[in-house]
């Protein structure tokens, strides 16, 4: 069970994972030793999964993020596992969620632009095991974006 430190310290590696331990124990108001011992329990209890480093989309010359709603042909396992193995071989799609409602599936992909989209589309997307039918939706911009749960 997560205490209200506990909640602290995972909200402010949320926000900054590479702070010092010093730090970190400072900002929760803890003495380091006590913040370290925390540390490793909520690593050990799986409440931190990983450390990453977020990547800017732009710089790395893929600024377009495309939504895409997958239908498939039937719900049998068969058919999901084989899309669900398609999929992640494709390196432009970052996440891929089963959804209750409309559409089977819905991908987050990123691409340099329109063109560059077609391309995934035509290459991976279109070959995919399973599908029926796709609808692609294009961000505009992004009003809010976040990593953090709320803690």
């Amino acid at each position: 069970m997560l205490d209200s430190i506990d909640r602290k310290l995972l909200g402010a590696l949320q926000k900054r994972g590479r702070m010092s331990n010093a730090e970190l124990s400072e900002q929760v108001n803890l003495s380091p030793s006590a913040c370290h011992r925390r540390v490793q329990r909520l690593e050990a209890e799986g409440y931190i999964r990983d450390y990453v480093a977020l990547l800017d989309p732009r710089k790395l010359g893929v600024p377009t993020t495309v939504f895409v709603e997958i239908t498939l042909s039937g719900q049998a396992d068969e058919v999901l596992d084989a899309f669900e193995k398609g999929v992640r071989r494709i390196p432009d799609v970052l996440e891929c969620h089963l959804m209750a409602g409309t559409a089977d599936y819905l991908l987050k992909v990123v691409a340099e632009d329109t063109e560059d989209f077609a391309r995934i589309h035509r290459q991976y997307l279109a070959r995919l095991p399973g599908v029926q039918g796709m609808q692609s939706s294009f961000a505009l911009r992004t009003v809010s974006k976040t990593t953090a749960l709320p803690v």
